[in-house]
């Protein structure tokens, strides 16, 4: 199934037909065409979902992710092409969300290795840098899976640089490009058979599409509207209108975050001491985290003199992004007293510990559950809500400690969270493979921080793991017929692991009919039941009651999860 039937207006004026190199400029112009005709269509390629309901995020995290990529380019101005390339793909790399996203990031990280002498490229080697991104994108998966993301930029890529000529052109190259990911896409349903059952083809490759197809919409002319992006831009740097009026006193100071550019001009960025900038911002606020990926710094402090910090570090090099906010707009409710609050710089760091964690939830309860269970730090997100790669290096940052565990919670986290621990270097990172809430709760419950070694720490974690199974029930957003499981628009249907296991017009009929199938297992015993926030307290009570009735021998747990999508998970041990 095509999901590129609308018409395009093209317009080639002439002189953009004979387009011999690309440069800095022309890929900048190329990479916000392509995000904005992504931002456009994001939602299109979030309902290409395998299973039929409302939890599909894929164009939303590529956008995202291309997104972070061109708000790195805003404040750069530069024809040189490989200086282009490495701001916006590292921007992209910190920005990455989801399994597609962070493939995304990686493939435009090897392009840019690809362009990293060169100040301009021409077809060819346009085409060599393409084809260092495809090798880097696979080497990010541990086991790639053909007819993804994956294989649409393979077969495309191969297909453009064979027909690569002497008379070969910028404008020739992606047209070629674009016209095989078309193809590819449509093909990705004879290879995959679980695509072929849904209806659909591959999310991540039609948003890889997207944005290439952007990228060949802008060197032929044709206007694209970016004006999403602006208004995006414009939201966050609207003022908020607050009761912190001229007669306030300034209580909290302000967060101050930037993304620092360190400048051979000013100074040798591979020699940059990060502790030397931490000892300075120690001096002058709090809540610190500063760390350096190559040339690029990343700084969140709260301070009351954040011009200090803005003179300190131009001295050092250039701002890729700046944000400062009064916290004290955060606190105008409340009534603190004088005095109450120590001063920042009194405040000092957390003794180093041995063991800490880090954990992905969606929900109040779930957070605060993860909390109990000895999470030093919780990442806000789930399904539809991808955390990045730098939201994991914040939070990382935060922990003080030599071995840090991470639980992603979400097999579509799982590559951020990995992408984050190699480019972390200030402590150990162990991305436990918790591809869902039930195996991290489990997980998080059986760590014993008395134990001296890590690694007996993750073989008991694992073990733990294995003995879990976890289901959910979820509304049905279109009609399919998948696992044998005939399924109406507007039903509830129930998955176990990945496999959609049964559909029920009531949904109080899949709540039990999941908990039967869970608990139908002879070594399972316990079954813990979080609730999210579209079940009801009468649902949770016919439940507990139903269960009660059917599975007398089971040990049974409601805990309020608060989670959105999901009206009941399901945990059964």
């Amino acid at each position: 199934m095509s999901i590129f039937n609308k018409k395009k207006k093209e317009k080639a004026p002439k002189e953009s037909l004979d387009i011999k190199f690309l440069g800095g400029l022309l890929l900048s112009k190329m990479a916000i065409g392509g995000a904005a005709l992504l931002r456009s269509n994001a939602e299109e390629v979030n309902k290409l979902n395998v299973f039929p309901v409302p939890d599909g995020d894929t164009g939303d995290n590529m956008r995202m992710t291309i997104e972070s990529g061109i708000a790195a380019l805003e404040n750069i101005n530069s024809d040189d092409l490989a200086e282009v390339m490495k701001v916006l793909s590292h921007g992209m790399l910190l920005g990455a969300r989801g399994n597609s996203g962070v493939i995304l990031s990686q493939f435009f990280a090897g392009t840019a290795k690809g362009f990293e002498t060169m100040d301009k490229a021409d077809p060819t080697a346009l085409g060599e840098a393409f084809q260092m991104g495809v090798r880097q994108a696979y080497g990010s998966v541990m086991t790639p899976t053909e007819g993804t993301i994956l294989t649409v930029v393979r077969e495309s890529v191969d297909y453009a640089t064979k027909r690569i000529t002497p008379e070969s052109t910028i404008r020739s190259f992606f047209a070629d490009l674009v016209k095989e990911m078309h193809a590819s896409l449509e093909r990705t349903q004879d290879i995959l058979a679980v695509l072929k059952e849904a209806g659909v083809v591959d999310s991540g490759g039609a948003g890889l599409l997207y944005i290439m197809d952007g990228f060949n919409r802008v060197l032929n002319g044709e206007e694209i509207d970016t004006s999403a992006l602006s208004e995006s831009s414009e939201k966050k740097a609207a003022p908020v209108i607050t009761s912190f009026s001229a007669d306030s006193e300034m209580k909290f100071g302000y967060c101050t975050e930037l993304l620092l550019q360190l400048t051979t001009k000013k100074c040798d960025p591979d020699a940059f001491d990060v502790e030397t900038l931490k000892s300075f911002l120690a001096e002058i606020g709090d809540s610190i985290v500063a760390f350096k990926t190559e040339s690029i710094v990343k700084i969140h402090v709260h301070t009351f003199t954040p011009d200090k910090v803005l003179a300190y570090c131009l001295g050092y090099g250039e701002f890729l992004t700046v944000k400062i906010e009064n916290m004290s707009v955060q606190h105008t409710d409340l009534d603190e007293k004088p005095g109450e609050a120590a001063p920042a710089s009194d405040k000092k760091p957390a003794e180093r510990k041995k063991y800490g964690v880090v954990a992905v939830t969606s929900g109040p309860g779930i957070e605060a559950l993860f909390k109990d269970l000895g999470t030093d730090e919780v990442v806000e997100g789930g399904q539809t809500q991808n955390p990045s790669t730098n939201n994991f290096l914040d939070a990382f940052e935060k922990v003080n400690a030599e071995h840090i565990f991470v639980f992603p919670n979400n097999g579509n986290i799982l590559m951020a969270a990995s992408q984050a621990a190699e480019l972390y270097d200030k402590a150990t990172i162990h991305v436990i493979p918790s591809k869902n809430i039930g195996t991290g709760y489990v997980a998080v419950s059986s760590i014993n921080f008395e134990e001296p070694d890590p690694e007996s720490i993750i073989a008991e974690m694992t073990e733990a793991m294995s003995r879990v199974t976890s289901g959910y029930i979820s509304p049905a957003i279109r009609d399919a017929d998948m696992n044998g499981v005939h399924i109406n628009n507007g039903d509830t249907i129930g998955v176990i692991e990945k496999e959609i296991v049964l559909s029920e017009a009531e949904r109080i009929d899949a709540a039990i009919k999941m908990a039967e199938k869970l608990m139908a297992d002879p070594d399972k015993f316990m079954l813990t039941v979080f609730r999210g926030t579209d079940a009801t307290d009468e649902d949770q009570a016919v439940l507990e009651a139903r269960i009660a009735e059917s599975c007398p021998d089971a040990e049974v747990y409601f805990i309020d999860g608060g989670q959105d999508i999901y009206p009941f998970i399901f945990v059964a041990e």
